[in-house]
């Protein structure tokens, strides 16, 4: 079955960087398949900070994130990355990676297009 597994959070200092990672099993790893990184603070709406395809490796990020955050995926290993620098204590939240196959890429409103999820990684960035 589908699983996207996230993995790589923890408790960092502000200034520090971490690399999220998220492995996919059961779905085919190619340039249909689109990833989307997410991230839900505590008492917020899940927001979504980019996205990427195989279609010229495509990311859109949030605006709050651009230039501190860049998103990548390997082919080889299944997986998608989160790259994260200067993280700040508003950073602080549940990361979460979707999925969806799809020939037209990444979409302005992708965290409405994701059909598989998964169960997110916290990640607390201290002051």
């Amino acid at each position: 079955d589908v699983q996207l597994v996230e993995s790589g959070g923890g408790l960092v200092q502000a200034g520090g960087s971490l690399r999220l990672s998220c492995a996919v099993s059961g779905l085919t790893f190619d340039d249909d398949l689109v990833l989307g990184w997410f991230r839900q603070a505590p008492g917020q709406e899940r927001e979504q900070i980019s996205c990427i395809s195989g279609n010229d490796e495509s990311n859109d990020y949030e605006n709050s994130v651009k230039g501190r955050f860049t998103t990548s995926r390997d082919k080889d290993k299944n997986t998608a990355y989160l790259q994260t620098y200067d993280l700040r204590p508003e950073d602080t939240a549940v990361y979460s990676c979707g999925a969806v196959r799809s020939a037209y890429g990444c979409l302005p409103r992708f965290k409405y297009n994701m059909k598989y999820w998964g169960k997110g990684t916290l990640v607390t960035v201290s002051s």
